[in-house]
């Protein structure tokens, strides 16, 4: 166990201290922060150039502002307006809407004791309240229609606030892209931490390799240590790693991005503990399984330059992996889904999202979570095998009839 120890905070230690990782850390942290500033920076560089006014119609069918809506012309509100009697229902804007003929318009109707005022977009994605100017534009019209209408005692005046209720309404159906678009940002970043992550197994052993540590390593502790070592410390920091950059990105959100604007792009309600307990537990399992793989591909190279070459069917299997998340998540029922949800190559992509969807009950869980730990021992074995006899190989690359040899040999 002593050992064990010393591999992993050597190996932490030897990547933390690495430049190339320092930098490209800071680099993503810079990239992200900056994507979420973009925003204002088109606002501050773009200024008021467009000075083309946004059309609203508004339709007052039952004259409730009797005529006195003319008045929003008279405002600098960044607007203008088409003021209409017109009997137009929300089908019939939708139309209008889906036809070109308007973007945006206000449909005005009594119900009961209030004044309900629906803001129409086609969609909600971009603006997700009704825009302050416009309520506070209306309200005012209003109160200055009953203050005309009324006396001014101090009783009367309380009473002719306007009891409004506002809504936001989109004529696009709604659908799943938002939770689409969630799983998507997901799977793309469990894959850059397995994918990337896993790959610093395999070149940390042949850097190592090439300078002549391995052999003080193997001198002092156990190939199984030293492999197991290796591939905890280094799963250490890359967990470290995507906590800070997930981090980073959840408070330049919340920090530089209006409010609600990433909830109205991204469907957040399905996001809950549970999910996000699932998607740590197939990150470390699926970390572990294509951190095996490389560290076995990485012993049987001796020099930097081959690495590439040795782990190419490694990263074929992991590019599959992700490739079928995608696709099941543009058809999340088919029987494509629930496969790629229990092959323990793409289960770790796969599964959160089904997870997600509510398509996967506890025992599909149980059962793909048993089948990747069942594949991570099987990986564990045959990768230590091969590794306690490759690993001080200094000669040309290892075919893979010479693994299968040396796993025989060792079996032996």
């Amino acid at each position: 166990m002593q050992g064990l120890i010393t591999v992993i905070k050597f190996t932490i230690k030897d990547m933390a201290q690495r430049k190339s990782f320092i930098i490209s850390n800071i680099i993503i942290l810079g990239l992200i922060i900056l994507m979420f500033n973009i925003p204002n920076i088109l606002k501050k560089v773009m200024g008021d150039s467009e000075n083309s006014k946004q059309i609203i119609q508004i339709i007052d069918v039952d004259n409730v502002f009797e005529g006195t809506l003319e008045n929003l012309k008279q405002m600098d509100l960044g607007y203008e307006f088409e003021i209409t009697n017109e009997d137009l229902k929300f089908e019939d804007v939708k139309q209008k809407i889906e036809d070109k003929e308007i973007k945006e318009a206000i449909i005005i109707s009594p119900e009961n004791e209030k004044v309900k005022i629906s803001y129409i977009v086609e969609n909600t994605t971009m603006i997700n309240e009704v825009p302050e100017e416009c309520k506070n534009a209306l309200t005012s019209i209003y109160s200055s229609l009953k203050i005309s209408k009324l006396g001014l005692s101090e009783q009367q005046l309380q009473s002719i606030t306007p009891n409004f209720e506002f809504n936001l309404e989109q004529t696009e159906e709604k659908s799943a892209s938002g939770n689409i678009l969630v799983m998507m940002i997901m799977s793309i970043v469990l894959f850059y931490a397995i994918y990337f992550c896993a790959y610093q197994v395999s070149s940390s052993i042949t850097t190592e390799k090439t300078s002549k540590i391995i052999e003080t390593l193997v001198t002092s502790t156990s190939p199984k240590t030293i492999v197991l070592g290796k591939t905890i410390g280094i799963g250490v920091v890359g967990l470290a790693q995507m906590t800070l950059i997930v981090s980073t990105a959840l408070i330049s959100a919340k920090t530089f991005l209006e409010e609600g604007l990433l909830e109205s792009v991204l469907d957040m309600s399905n996001i809950t503990p549970y999910l996000g307990a699932m998607t740590a537990i197939y990150f470390i399992l699926g970390y572990l399984a294509y951190a095996l793989l490389y560290a076995l591909t990485g012993s049987t190279v001796s020099k930097p330059e081959d690495i590439q070459s040795a782990n190419s069917p490694v990263a074929i299997l992991a590019v599959i992996g992700f490739y079928l998340s995608y696709f099941t998540m543009m058809n999340p029922t088919s029987k494509l889904n629930v496969f790629a949800s229990l092959f323990p190559i793409s289960s770790p992509f796969c599964m959160p999202f089904r997870i997600m969807m509510g398509l996967a009950n506890t025992t599909d869980v149980i059962i793909s979570i048993a089948i990747l730990i069942v594949t991570i021992v099987v990986i564990s074995h045959i990768a230590i095998k091969i590794y306690s006899n490759a690993i001080l190989n200094y000669g040309t690359k290892m075919t893979f009839k010479d693994i299968i040899k040396v796993y025989k040999d060792k079996q032996n």
